[in-house]
């Protein structure tokens, strides 16, 4: 039987994080002809339409990929991509509604659906083991070398001369407020460096609150056409979470030359290998440290940045493109 592979659009009407990235960078990779199915709604209408709507566009002979962590329950002829378990494991990060939604909803969905795609081998084992599923196969994200690059250089942002990134949703899981008291700790033996936050709060996350810190500047959500220049300028990228499902701007850091400092949180460790430097997001002492090494060895950071190009290379979307269309039609 031909296969008639259709694509759930839903995630194409939000703001673009790493999530959305994933399928955003997928799908036009693709070789063949698919059906993209889109919507504009969102929340609670977003919902209705991927449930009820969306499940009349098929037929028989279709195949539906869910990029973005949920689809129709109706539909078994489905491969699921889940990047996370955060709302499951720690529904205190998120608002109510949206974390008993999932709770309820996506142990019953990727039980139905014929595969879940996963974005590292650390998600394929927490989902095997969650669910009690075996049919689960990793699809690493990737990174665009060709925007991605050392060379890459800021568009419309003035940047100090010395920064230290972060790049992510300002969301718990983050472990932003550990970032900041670090920071603090630190700042004063740095005069002339900043730590720069780009990302904003989505409506779905516990509304944080952060404390006022010397050199601390928000930028807010920054559009992709502008973080290969922030990343490519930072004397350091740090992501400090607790838990990752893969860590997409780390792989972005990493092909801009940028040094990489990370929690072992989650996948973070799978994704740098010894392309970056680790620490134990369970000791609230070790990220100051982390920060102060990595700032004071000159030594260092041009060893994260050479490591860090060729652990890049490793990684691409049009392997994942080709994986991801050789299993559908394989269903």
């Amino acid at each position: 039987m031909t296969h008639e592979i259709v694509i759930n659009g839903r995630f194409l009407s939000r703001r673009v994080t790493g999530v959305e990235r994933y399928g955003r960078e997928i799908i036009p990779l693709f070789r063949s002809s698919y059906q993209l199915e889109m919507t504009r709604l969102n929340g609670f209408a977003g919902h209705t339409w991927e449930q009820f709507a969306l499940p009349a566009k098929l037929n028989s002979k279709s195949i539906l990929w869910s990029p973005a962590n949920t689809g129709p329950l109706l539909v078994r002829n489905q491969a699921l991509t889940i990047h996370d378990l955060s709302p499951l494991e720690h529904p205190e990060w998120f608002q109510q509604s949206f974390a008993l939604w999932y709770r309820l909803f996506l142990p019953a969905l990727a039980k139905r659906v014929r595969i879940v795609f996963t974005p590292s081998e650390y998600m394929k084992q927490k989902a095997t083991k969650r669910f009690g599923i075996k049919n689960v196969i990793v699809t690493p994200n990737g990174v665009d070398i060709s925007k991605f690059h050392p060379c890459a250089r800021p568009r419309t942002f003035e940047l100090p001369n010395k920064y230290v990134l972060f790049v992510g949703s300002l969301q718990p899981r983050k472990n932003l407020h550990g970032l900041m008291k670090a920071w603090y700790e630190i700042c004063h033996e740095f005069k002339d460096t900043w730590l720069l936050i780009a990302g904003a709060t989505g409506h779905v996350f516990y509304k944080m609150k952060f404390p006022k810190v010397e050199r601390v500047c928000f930028l807010n959500y920054v559009p992709d056409e502008e973080l290969p220049g922030l990343y490519a300028n930072a004397q350091l990228f740090v992501l400090p979470s607790f838990d990752e499902g893969f860590g997409l701007p780390v792989l972005e850091a990493l092909a801009c030359g940028a040094p990489v400092l990370v929690s072992i949180g989650g996948a973070l460790p799978e994704v740098v290998a010894d392309a970056g430097y680790i620490f134990d997001v369970s000791d609230p002492e070790a990220l100051v440290s982390s920060l102060r090494q990595c700032l004071c060895e000159k030594d260092l950071r041009p060893a994260l940045k050479e490591k860090g190009l060729a652990r890049a290379q490793s990684f691409s979307w049009r392997n994942t493109a080709n994986l991801i269309w050789k299993t559908l039609h394989e269903i």
